[in-house]
């Protein structure tokens, strides 16, 4: 399906007792070959803004819910921000020395779903993902810059109940949505495969409850 073999976590995570969580920089190295880099074997334009962003991928086993529903990935801007000074301060000490430096956004996804959905599910998953990891527009919808002139990035919801771009690429699923870009992507063939991921995300399940 892409240029290089889709990664799955490793086995001694898997098989420890204790670890439950480890960074994955060949998830990167594979998201980035698969969706981002020009000439990506399922390049999306719509991730072009990643190519100027540090992105940190974690493997973990720890599993995870919310409102019933399985959370399978999770994407988070950096630095954290929803906890206490001492909290936040071992977080981000915690997430240099696995990335030599806080990146823009952590990914984080769960070994035990990688391990057994599709390879069109695991995609969906890993796009819906990026899809999070935007670059902030401005009112008139330009794209915003820093003063060095680096992308402004932050975290961007669902354009209704899940990203047109998903839709675009792997189908909607049982529900469409309601816009007409929407309906119009979902009247499409999906470009990769019909996949559903919106249920199973840990960083959607946050921006509802916000």
């Amino acid at each position: 399906m892409t240029g290089l073999p889709r990664p799955l976590p490793p086995p001694e995570l898997m098989q420890s007792m204790d670890l439950q969580f480890m960074p994955s920089p060949e998830l990167e190295e594979w998201a980035r070959a698969t969706f981002i880099e020009h000439g990506a074997t399922l390049w999306n334009e719509d991730h072009d803004h990643l190519n100027r962003a540090t992105l940190g991928f974690v493997w973990t086993t720890v599993s995870n819910s919310r409102g019933g529903n399985m959370v399978a990935g999770q994407c988070e801007s950096m630095p954290p921000m929803a906890m206490g000074k001492w909290q936040r301060a071992r977080a981000e000490q915690q997430i240099a020395d696995w990335f030599d430096g806080l990146p823009d956004f952590l990914i984080t996804i769960d070994a035990n779903y990688a391990t057994i959905c599709q390879d069109a599910e695991f995609c969906a998953l890993i796009e819906h993902e990026l899809y999070h990891a935007a670059q902030e527009r401005d009112i008139y919808g330009a794209p915003k810059f820093t003063r060095d002139g680096r992308p402004k990035f932050g975290i961007k919801g669902h354009d209704v109940e899940e990203f047109v771009g998903v839709v675009r690429r792997y189908g909607a699923g049982p529900a469409a949505g309601a816009t007409q870009a929407l309906v119009d992507a979902a009247s499409r063939r999906p470009e990769v495969a019909s996949v559903k991921i919106a249920q199973a995300c840990g960083t959607c399940r946050m921006l509802r409850a916000a």
